[in-house]
């Protein structure tokens, strides 16, 4: 992922904090093991461990041979993302037309060591540490071996922790651009109200309070 100076995450907490605000609903790249056919890629929601991320997939999910097979894979998180036309980026004074379109998004990717877990302790582990983040309600069972209604099912799945080992985190927002362009786009993306719209203003709206004109933030000790 290309990350420029300006789309870079601020620091670690930023990342971390748009990651709560999402369902952590991402795309699994894996090689294949066959390098001259196409990655095997699987969505699914994975829970943050401290350094690691934790999934479980169906055993008759194809992607075990090639994750056995994987010494790193990579797992890739986007949401508040928005197209903004040509006519909401042209130069002041030029004509509409000229200005150039372009994507608005965050997106988290990780790069991890992947571990399968076969032994039923393992997976109850990794379902209950999901459900506590994806259901912290509760108004569910505990998942524990040969207890009902989840121990039986245990032996359908197969769990997977990734360890950490690298992240590439991007805000692109156009943030090398004026504060006052910045500002205008925010409010043409409320205005329209567009499917993720109402989101990609807020995080616009965010960095330009964090970061104001790009030139003065760069140059900050």
């Amino acid at each position: 992922m290309l990350i420029h100076p300006w789309d870079a995450s601020l620091d670690a907490t930023e990342w971390q904090e748009w990651l709560t605000t999402t369902d952590r609903f991402g795309v699994l790249a894996v090689n294949n093991v066959d390098p001259s056919q196409a990655p095997v890629l699987i969505p699914t929601h994975f829970t943050v461990a401290g350094d690691e991320l934790l999934v479980h997939l169906a055993r008759p999910n194809p992607v075990w041979r090639h994750l056995e097979a994987a010494a790193e894979v990579r797992l890739a998180v986007i949401g508040d993302y928005a197209y903004i036309p040509t006519y909401w980026r042209a130069k002041a004074g030029g004509p509409d037309e000229d200005g150039v379109p372009t994507s608005y998004y965050a997106s988290v990717q990780f790069v991890c060591r992947p571990t399968i877990v076969d032994d039923p302790e393992g997976k109850a582990g990794i379902l209950n540490a999901q459900l506590a983040d994806f259901q912290p309600e509760g108004r569910h069972a505990e998942v524990a071996v040969d207890e009902p209604p989840y121990g039986r099912m245990l032996s359908g799945i197969r769990g997977v922790r990734l360890t950490i080992v690298g992240i590439d985190a991007k805000f692109k927002y156009d943030d090398r651009n004026p504060a006052d362009h910045r500002e205008r786009v925010s409010d043409d993306l409320e205005r329209r109200g567009r499917a993720l719209d109402a989101g990609a203003a807020a995080q616009q709206r965010r960095r330009l309070a964090a970061i104001g004109e790009w030139d003065e933030f760069r140059q900050r000790p």
